[in-house]
């Protein structure tokens, strides 16, 4: 068997597909898997960290504004459709697939629309609760339309066949409880645990607001334990501190967070934007949130996903324009006071998990080769 698994642009769309991968591989002991992505994404990074093949075509995003900047950006897009569907040409017939499945991201557009073309079996899966251009344009085009949110499935209403599957999550974060994670992390006492993040690369003014919320966590006596990922903008963030007289150690402010299923076991509170990957392990793990979802996002996706958690009480959520330090820091105090609104907040939000997600989507898939 031999199985194309295409994604890119985010981990959000790349995750899933090495979670299917892993199944495949299980079940199929010898199996064929290739992954197909962008030239400068990310996804060759994550898939061959995971140890899989990946080759690239040419293919760019498509922004939705209008400026000359922009309009010069869509232009160059679209001068390399034609070419990166002729490299996917190319590459599907030298491998010669069974099966071609899409996860996401303007990178997997190419594979899947050539695949269909050839009526080679087709899928394309959708993490957000809205979904994003490429699924949308793919959809009336694939065999199996898999989403990670039933409320998706209604955007799909001319596709052959829709599936609620849920979004497939790595698993190490169903493995281990806050007793044991804390004790991991060398946290003995009482303490809550609050952890955040704003993504790999940063968020620049979201920083700035975390440097207000750090500083009143110093001034009124580190009332619970931090931990804070900066990403690239972990450079600058020490210092600010430093210069409002704030001393904090590698370990509460820190690049990133390379052990991420422990550090959120471990945690009482998440504070962090609203991506698919992030939402599956939140409700993997039942953890209440504090969600700021990024509004430079496609369709302001990450707002519609955290809305989904918001409606059914499983996270509060604060949109950026309405965000400050003070704001994050009041809000996360109110929720670590209340312990009975957090147990219901993870109760609402283990109730959205899909802690099958994988197999679910490995059964559908193969449902299509059958």
């Amino acid at each position: 068997m031999r199985v194309i698994f295409t994604c890119g642009g985010s981990a959000g769309h790349v995750n899933p597909a090495l979670a299917v991968a892993q199944v495949f591989e299980s079940r199929h002991p010898g199996c064929e898997i290739l992954f197909v992505g962008a030239e400068q994404g990310m996804e060759q990074r994550l898939v061959s960290q995971a140890g899989y093949p990946i080759e690239t075509v040419k293919v760019s995003t498509f922004e939705r504004s209008w400026s000359w900047k922009v309009i010069k950006h869509n232009v160059k897009s679209a001068l390399k459709l034609p070419v990166g569907e002729r490299e996917a040409a190319d590459l599907i017939k030298r491998f010669k697939p069974d099966l071609v499945v899409g996860t996401g991201g303007y990178a997997s557009y190419p594979a899947v629309h050539e695949a269909a073309r050839r009526r080679i079996p087709t899928a394309i899966h959708e993490s957000n609760a809205y979904p994003g251009l490429t699924t949308r344009t793919l959809a009336n085009k694939v065999d199996l339309v898999m989403v990670g949110f039933p409320e998706a499935a209604e955007y799909y209403k001319d596709a052959k066949r829709v599936a609620v599957t849920g979004t497939p999550v790595r698993g190490e974060f169903f493995s281990l409880d806050r007793e044991r994670a804390r004790l991991e992390l060398g946290l003995k006492d009482a303490q809550p645990l609050v952890i955040s993040f704003w993504g790999s690369q940063g968020a620049g003014h979201m920083s700035a607001k975390t440097v207000d919320f750090v500083e009143r966590w110093a001034s009124e006596g580190r009332r619970f334990h931090y931990i804070h990922a900066a990403g690239r903008d972990y450079d600058e963030m020490p210092g600010e501190l430093a210069k409002r007289g704030i001393a904090v150690s590698g370990s509460e402010v820190r690049p990133y967070i390379d052990n991420m299923p422990v550090v959120m076991a471990a945690a009482d509170l998440v504070i962090c934007r609203a991506g698919a990957s992030t939402i599956g392990e939140l409700t993997a793990l039942g953890k209440p949130a504090i969600l700021v979802p990024s509004p430079f996002v496609a369709a302001n996706h990450q707002y519609k996903n955290a809305k989904v958690l918001a409606d059914r009480g499983g996270v509060e959520l604060i949109e950026e324009k309405d965000c400050t330090g003070a704001k994050l820091y009041d809000t996360a105090l109110a929720l670590l006071s209340d312990g009975n609104r957090r147990a219901a907040m993870g109760r609402a939000l283990r109730a959205a998990a899909s802690p099958n997600a994988a197999q679910d989507i490995y059964e559908n898939l193969i449902s299509l080769l059958k």
